[in-house]
């Protein structure tokens, strides 16, 4: 029995769609704005506040794994519905909170694993997500290009160990625009469009990032986004950064001359 505590975008749907495939048993604690996941039958939507009641449900179905996965929104504290294990652990989610929403989450797996419950990689069930080394598209990033990737990398590292950046777009050997709390394509919507095809976008893990819970994520979208603004290739980290849809993916990428990257 997996319990899976789900939120926003289409990751869980991937994961959900592989656990019916492979007739595991699980259970969701629905942690979206608006009950995404109502219509399952093994759904249970429970305020996060709510810890005693979160807890005594994992013990119920003989939960020993969970998996975090998707957008979990920033809960406000002050309309937290707690419980009296809420209560009890409110001072260590308050502190994490000033901190951002990695370390919530690092404090509940915390908590978790203080229970004898473990956490466990989003990606267990479902490796295909990720890619291993390797170039995926027909064209391939010149020798410049090449290089832009190595300073993009060094600046990316320097700057994400002290902050909350996960990608930035780097053009003509500068870095142009950096990733922000409002996320990845806010980043590339607000980069000024070129007409020539340059310029390439690096998302990668940041520095101490917890991998079992918040992998760097990129879809369709993202790699139409760049498009529109004239950014000619992608780069992530092998084995680390979720890619949805990536059949389809790789085949715009194809069609529109972009360069696929893992690392």
């Amino acid at each position: 029995m997996i319990g899976l505590f789900l939120g926003e975008n289409d990751l869980p749907l991937e994961i959900l769609k592989k656990l019916n495939k492979k007739k595991i048993n699980y259970f969701i604690i629905d942690l979206t704005k608006n009950n995404k996941f109502k219509k399952n039958k093994n759904n249970f939507s429970i305020n996060i506040g709510k810890f005693g009641e979160i807890l005594n449900l994992i013990k119920s179905k003989n939960c020993k794994r969970v998996i975090f996965a998707g957008n979990i929104i920033k809960p406000r504290i002050s309309k937290l519905k707690l419980d009296f294990k809420g209560m009890f652990y409110l001072p260590r989610i308050i502190k994490a909170s000033k901190l951002g929403d990695a370390a919530i989450l690092k404090t509940l797996i915390k908590i978790l694993s203080e229970n004898k419950i473990k956490v466990i990689k989003l990606n267990t069930f479902n490796p295909e997500l990720t890619l291993n080394k390797g170039i995926y598209t027909k064209t391939r990033p010149t020798l410049f290009e090449k290089e832009e990737i190595v300073q993009g990398i060094k600046h990316l590292k320097k700057i994400n160990s002290h902050n909350h950046t996960q990608a930035v777009i780097i053009r003509d050997n500068k870095i142009i625009s950096r990733e922000t709390r409002k996320g990845t394509k806010v980043m590339i919507k607000s980069v000024t469009k070129s007409k020539i095809k340059k310029g390439i976008l690096i998302k990668l893990p940041k520095t101490k990032q917890d991998l079992r819970v918040d992998l760097p994520t990129i879809g369709i979208n993202t790699f139409k986004d760049c498009n529109d603004v004239g950014i000619k290739g992608i780069v992530i980290k092998s084995n680390q950064n979720i890619i949805l849809n990536k059949e389809a993916c790789i085949k715009y990428a194809n069609q529109n001359k972009l360069f696929l990257i893992a690392i």
